[in-house]
């Protein structure tokens, strides 16, 4: 199996996390700030962990409709998709940030802290949730 890299796109920053060589655990890395040079970082780290596949996260509404997130993601995955030189999917990503908030406070991780982890944690879990259901089929 090979590694799967996960972003939790966001206007400021993008959340990253990456799995195991097995698929098996996802585990947070930097966020990447997005800005002009975002697709490069990503292809960097892409090559640097030797990933075969990135997972973009899709936000939608709880009722599953597009918001202005969504539009924004979207965009993203579409520049993502045609620059990189791997498979390139959408994953749905309701409530990882509330999931993310809930966990690091779990783990006793301070508020102000909050704001540079929230990001890659949201990214763990919308990346372990993908690597869980593909290695449950």
């Amino acid at each position: 199996m090979a590694r799967i890299l996960g972003i939790d796109p966001g206007t400021k920053r993008c959340g990253v996390a990456i799995t195991d060589s097995s698929e098996a655990m996802a585990f947070p890395r930097a966020a990447i700030t997005y800005d002009p040079s975002f697709v490069a970082k990503v292809a960097r780290l892409v090559a640097e962990e030797g990933v075969e596949l990135v997972v973009m996260g899709r936000p939608v509404s709880l009722a599953g409709s597009d918001t202005a997130s969504t539009v924004f993601a979207d965009e993203l995955f579409a520049a993502l998709s045609s620059a990189l030189e791997l498979p390139v999917v959408q994953h749905d990503e309701r409530l990882t940030t509330t999931a993310a908030q809930r966990s690091l406070m779990e783990a006793g991780v301070k508020m102000k802290d909050h704001s540079t982890r929230i990001d890659s944690a949201a990214a763990v879990i919308m990346l372990q949730h993908y690597a869980d259901t593909r290695n449950a089929r």
